[in-house]
């Protein structure tokens, strides 16, 4: 499973509502190679479901994550970190043996 946090959720509400997304609109996580530690973490916003996606739903929010990706991400919590020292959407993810200095690549 592939969890939200409050904060990450509210963030992602106000983004879909400030940007004018449709209602159905859900948040995609993956993972693709590249980064400083090899395997880097992305995320957008879609409302088309593709072949092979695995779905989840926490605290009401959709979220929706390819088969492949899933492997590296299972178990990960999407946060949000803001203010002045914050990283903005932050993947916390218990299979990461490493990660950089950003937190937006990792290794497993």
């Amino acid at each position: 499973m592939i969890t939200v946090s409050e904060n990450a959720k509210q963030k992602a509400l106000a983004l879909i509502k400030e940007e004018n997304k449709p209602a159905d609109t859900f948040i995609r996580v993956g993972v693709e190679s590249g980064g400083c530690s090899g395997l880097s973490y992305k995320m957008e916003f879609d409302n088309q479901m593709r072949e092979g996606d695995q779905v989840f739903e926490d605290k009401g929010m959709k979220i929706v994550v390819d088969k492949k990706s899933f492997l590296y991400l299972v178990g990960t919590e999407l946060d949000f970190s803001g203010g002045l020292n914050g990283k903005g959407f932050e993947f916390k993810n218990p299979n990461a043996q490493r990660t950089c200095g950003c937190g937006e690549s990792f290794a497993v």
